[in-house]
């Protein structure tokens, strides 16, 4: 998956920004002194987090705001939701208090 994205979409910043760069470049460091398949990969764990650090922007933390937002959207429309059930449920509740019920069907002849 490709993400493209502008200077105006920088999510990574301050600290985690500097963390990036940092952890990045001793993971590379650490990978080409170990060497071998894990070398290689915390090569490429390296220059990922390096990437994410000189860039300023991160596909996975955009993906989980985007997914966060729709579920805090979500959530919100299930709690006005059970609001209106309470508010229904009481207003069910105050029209029947005082109705009695005595058998008859009063369309029946």
């Amino acid at each position: 998956m490709r993400d493209t994205h502008s200077a105006s979409d920088s999510n990574v910043h301050g600290w985690e920004r500097a963390s990036s760069l940092a952890g990045g470049a001793l993971m590379i460091g650490k990978g080409l002194r170990h060497g071998g398949a894990i070398g290689l990969l915390q090569v490429v764990v390296g220059g990922l987090a390096l990437a994410r650090g000189v860039s300023g922007h991160c596909s996975t933390k955009a993906w989980w705001q985007r997914h966060r937002a729709e579920y805090l959207g979500l959530r919100a429309d299930i709690q006005r939701s059970a609001r209106e059930l309470q508010a229904l449920k009481a207003s069910a509740d105050a029209a029947t208090r005082a109705v009695t019920v005595t058998g008859k069907d009063p369309l029946a002849s």
